[in-house]
């Protein structure tokens, strides 16, 4: 089992250079921080390229990692830019860098390949399939999906190549990470591009069903230890400086101590921040009950904790200094394995007062305004009598040593940024995805004609494996969006009987589904949930083996048109998926099929249940293109993808026979062709938060 001979590392958030100095302070192992563009914390006040310097020298002097997210989805335009921060965060010794994208970690391994990357949580990894994907493309580190239970992050550490790292402490997103378009498709604020604002903190039913609790597995500390995993993270790039310290500072605790949380140190944790109390539900799979919403009480006792004095503190250093007859003097700092050395001038005989081991001490350990100090009786001196040097030869023997010391830069050559292939399939296609395997069987039962207007038809994987005598024309098994490690047995059961049926393909959204249906002989076609934004993504996709991929539905017609693949044309697009079925929560078992989130304005989202009593939530408006018909031929965007959630045959028959004609369809929502999401990441204003939080 991986990392059994030590603790795992404890990895802290830091926003700015403050909350960093509070996560050194309070017992940090690494620091992870995002750059001014492309991180997930788009708000947080993050790194430019001196600070993110600045950021490293700090932490290296303390003996602390320090790792920088990278971690949205890149556009085509934003690959070169995105390359260059990379090389820029290695040459100032950064230790590794968090990527989402898999095109960027295409590029990366090309460009910089001597940068470590770390799989972010953005990648939706939650099985050992996933993590050995990613170590593959490149990633010696993967950070699983915070719905991935104990169990299942035991098993997982166990069996895959890659270091594992997992949550903590901290808030939760509803929707499993990296596979919600809410605020993008609904308000033009992309989560997968740092922008989210946060609808799942907004009420729906006169309640709050989304807002989930904070994480806290304080108390899980023993069997998180024995699970091997590489590194444990806290959330809150986002949180205070003092948040930062006092978290990180009582998780240091428990790891030396090896043992979990009091219920003293959970009130401690409680009044720091959180929303009604903590929750542990994914981790022990007890995942009912798992909503909270901060109250004003909370609010006001987070804001009278004491705020501690978070001042950068020097490094205690060592030194060791010769001053030699006939020899050239020579001087030696040392900090950990690290030590420098410079050499001077051959000292001259003395003629009057001669140098002194006090004198020389005293001089050496001058350190001035550097982060170092030095205890005078850290300085061993080796000096021969009747010697003399110059206090100037002294001071710049001392600079030397300093600026050696915490010097972190790397040198890099330059690799430009190679340009991508194009897209594999230039045939035009129809694929019609049915998240009903009865509607679909009824439509293609009842509607023969209108059936062939599409190539491929896919269908739920679990239910199509139970069919009995029902045609394989044309039909593909749909795997789940999410197969948790534990459920890998029954996935493979299922594709097993699916092939043996005579189905030929296999539909896949996710890294550790691809093996998955290659293993069962089955042709993995791509689904939106890859989240491909860039041609380079669409190349690393293709090259795993997976065929006719869907491009993410946030992109322009302009940007699919340059990347190629398929385009979502119609259909109520899934904007989350959660591991927890709030539905039963809410209204019961029975409510499941007709259930939908109602907003403040009265606006209705249709929920739907997926495999493992996962739910869907669809977008209230449908994205309909039939009267775009020449927009989208001007584009060359020629393959459509058809997505039916809450219709029955008969209208997915008139749909077909409404888009041959180009019959315009109401208010439905159009694929933009300019947008908010188009912006680069990092470059909205905090204000978009407040219009978000009015208008819905």
């Amino acid at each position: 089992m991986k990392r059994k001979e030590r603790l795992p590392e404890l990895l802290s958030p830091a926003g700015n250079m403050q909350a960093l100095i509070g996560a050194v302070k309070g017992g940090a192992d690494a620091v992870y921080i995002g750059a001014k563009s492309f991180s997930a914390r788009a708000f947080a006040e993050n790194f430019d390229s001196e600070s993110i310097k600045e950021a490293v020298r700090y932490c290296h002097l303390h003996g602390v990692k320090l790792y920088v997210a990278l971690n949205t989805l890149i556009y085509d335009r934003e690959i070169e830019e995105a390359a260059e921060l990379a090389r820029e965060i290695y040459r100032v010794g950064a230790d590794a860098l968090i990527v989402a994208d898999l095109g960027l970690i295409s590029i990366l391994k090309e460009a910089v390949p001597n940068l470590e990357l770390h799989a972010s949580t953005q990648m939706s990894v939650h099985n050992s399939l996933g993590a050995d994907e990613a170590w593959r493309l490149g990633c010696k580190r993967v950070v699983l999906a915070r719905e991935t239970s104990g169990t299942d992050i035991a098993k997982i550490t166990e069996s895959s190549k890659p270091e594992i790292e997992v949550f903590l402490h901290g808030a939760l997103c509803v929707c499993h990470s990296g596979q919600c378009l809410f605020s993008s498709l609904v308000g033009g604020r992309s989560g997968n591009r740092g922008e989210c604002a946060q609808p799942c903190r907004l009420p729906y039913n006169d309640s709050y069903p989304l807002s989930l609790s904070d994480l806290s597995l304080a108390k899980h500390i023993p069997s998180l230890i024995e699970s091997g995993v590489a590194s444990l993270k806290i959330e809150g790039r986002m949180k205070s400086s003092e948040y930062v310290y006092r978290v990180t500072r009582i998780f240091r605790r428990l790891l030396d101590e090896g043992r979990g949380a009091t219920d003293g140190e959970m009130a401690e944790l409680r009044q720091i921040f959180s929303r009604g109390s903590f929750t542990d539900g994914y981790y022990t799979g007890k995942i009912e009950k798992m909503t909270g919403v901060r109250s004003r009480e909370e609010k006001e006792t987070t804001k009278a904790v004491t705020q501690s004095a978070l001042t950068p503190e020097k490094v205690k250093i060592k030194a060791s200094i010769s001053i030699k007859k006939n020899q050239p003097a020579k001087l030696s700092f040392s900090l950990r394995e690290k030590k420098t050395v410079a050499l001077g001038s051959v000292p001259s005989p003395a003629i009057s007062s001669p140098l002194t081991e006090e004198l020389v001490r005293e001089r050496v350990a001058k350190l001035g305004a550097t982060p170092l100090t030095l205890d005078l009786s850290d300085i061993e001196c080796d000096i021969d009598e009747g010697l003399n040097l110059s206090p100037k030869e002294l001071n710049e023997l001392r600079r030397q040593c300093a600026e050696s010391l915490i010097k972190e830069d790397r040198e890099l050559d330059f690799i430009p940024v190679r340009k991508a292939e194009k897209c594999k399939d230039s045939s035009p296609y129809r694929i019609a995805d049915f998240y009903s395997f009865d509607t679909a069987e009824r439509f293609i039962s009842n509607y023969k004609s209108e059936a062939e207007f599409f190539d491929i038809i896919s269908v739920p994987l679990f239910e199509l494996s139970k069919a009995d005598g029902f045609s394989p024309s044309r039909l593909g098994a749909r795997l789940p969006s999410v197969i948790m490690e534990s459920k890998i047995p029954a996935v493979r059961e299922a594709l097993e009987k699916v092939k043996n049926m005579g189905i030929l393909y296999a539909f896949v959204g996710n890294i550790g589904q691809i093996r998955l249906a290659l293993d069962s002989g089955l042709v993995p076609v791509g689904d939106f949930r890859f989240n491909i934004c860039n041609s380079y993504s669409r190349e690393v996709i293709e090259a795993l083996g997976v065929v006719r991929p869907a491009l993410s539905p946030e992109l322009t017609l302009a940007m699919a048109r340059d990347i190629g693949g398929g385009t979502v044309v119609y259909g109520r697009i899934p904007l989350m998926i959660t591991e927890r079925c709030f539905v039963k929560e809410l209204a019961g078992c029975k409510a499941c099929s007709d259930f939908s989130l109602c907003d403040r304005l009265g606006v209705k989202f249709p929920v739907i249940r997926e495999w493992s009593h996962r739910a869907l939530v669809l977008n209230s408006r449908i994205t309909y293109m039939a009267d775009k018909k020449n927009e989208l031929s001007s584009h060359n965007i020629s393959k459509h993808r058809f997505i039916f959630t809450k219709e029955s045959a008969e209208e997915v028959r008139d749909t077909v026979i409404a888009y041959k004609k180009g019959t315009p369809f109401g208010d439905a929502r159009q694929i933009r062709r300019v947008g908010r999401s188009d912006m680069p990441s990092g470059k909205i204003s905090r204000q978009r938060t407040k219009e978000f939080s009015k208008k819905y």
